[in-house]
């Protein structure tokens, strides 16, 4: 009776594991916009985020999108000095 409900736990968390391992990965936009014009330095995938670092008009920028919407969250120059 013991070995048997050793079985049922096993196939209860082999079944639990799988489908906790096979979830969808988190979407990601298909796209985000930056000024007609501006080269890419850098972009990057970071904890919900994509963060583009970009020349445009002589300054430097890095603009955060939302990883799922690819909505602008924020701006900022980055100063060179």
């Amino acid at each position: 009776m013991g070995i048997m409900l050793l079985g049922f736990m096993a196939v209860g968390l082999a079944i639990v594991y799988r489908v906790m391992r096979d979830a969808p990965p988190p979407t990601i936009a298909a796209e985000v916009v930056i000024p007609p014009g501006a080269d890419v330095v850098s972009a990057l995938s970071v904890d919900g985020t994509i963060q583009v670092t970009y020349r445009a008009g002589g300054a430097i920028l890095l603009s955060v999108f939302d990883a799922g919407t690819g909505e602008l969250r924020q701006t900022s120059e980055i100063a060179v000095r």
